[in-house]
């Protein structure tokens, strides 16, 4: 009797411990499930530029940024005769008026005897480079002579040796054309005129 209460007795205790251990790992579980997981840490990037051997952008390598210098597409290009001119309705060296396009005479307005006006040109010669738009017809006759392109005062001494003009009708100089001026096309006017190779004024403009 006395032996089968000790087991009892040993079998309550060692009953009451495994549900004690069992309460505890319970309770330890439903504690962790609770917690927040650290994010798992994300590669490094690698860095702008890093290739492979064979010259491949590595995975995971920043993009590279695209050159904001971009050469602009030239439509039209060639080489032409230049002359001179400043029209502003004063009369003064024969002027015919104000310009064609109906803007104003200003520094960087050329006139092309058949090109659509505003069309964007850029103009170089002896090293030398200006960006104007087409805003007037010209130079008349002399189109007929291979002088496709008239400048302003400004820009065709800028041409000339970098200087400025003595004033807006006289250039300063004793050149009245430039023989070889290299003319490109970078946007073509909405205007009245002809896209492509100048014709002479009057011809079909």
């Amino acid at each position: 009797m006395k032996k089968r209460a000790t087991n009892l007795l040993m079998t309550g205790v060692m009953g009451s411990a495994m549900a004690g251990m069992l309460v505890a790992g319970v309770a330890a579980a439903s504690h962790d499930d609770g917690l927040e997981q650290a994010p798992a840490k994300k590669p490094i990037a690698a860095q702008a530029g890093d290739t492979t051997a064979n010259g491949t952008q590595k995975a995971g390598a920043a993009p590279k940024a695209k050159d904001k210098k971009d050469k602009k597409k030239v439509l039209y290009s060639g080489t032409t005769t230049a002359s001179y001119f400043w029209d502003d309705g004063s009369g003064v060296n024969g002027d015919t008026g104000m310009p064609a396009s109906g803007k104003p005479m200003q520094k960087g307005l050329f006139a092309s005897p058949s090109w659509p006006l505003n069309t964007k040109v850029k103009v170089t010669y002896d090293g030398r480079s200006a960006v104007g738009f087409i805003g007037d017809r010209g130079p008349g006759e002399p189109s007929h002579r291979g002088v496709m392109l008239d400048l302003d005062t400004y820009t065709f001494r800028h041409l000339v040796d970098g200087g400025k003009p003595k004033s807006d009708y006289n250039t300063g100089t004793d050149q009245g054309h430039l023989k070889g001026v290299k003319y490109e096309v970078l946007k073509w006017g909405k205007g009245d005129g002809v896209k492509g190779k100048p014709k002479p004024f009057g011809d079909g403009s």
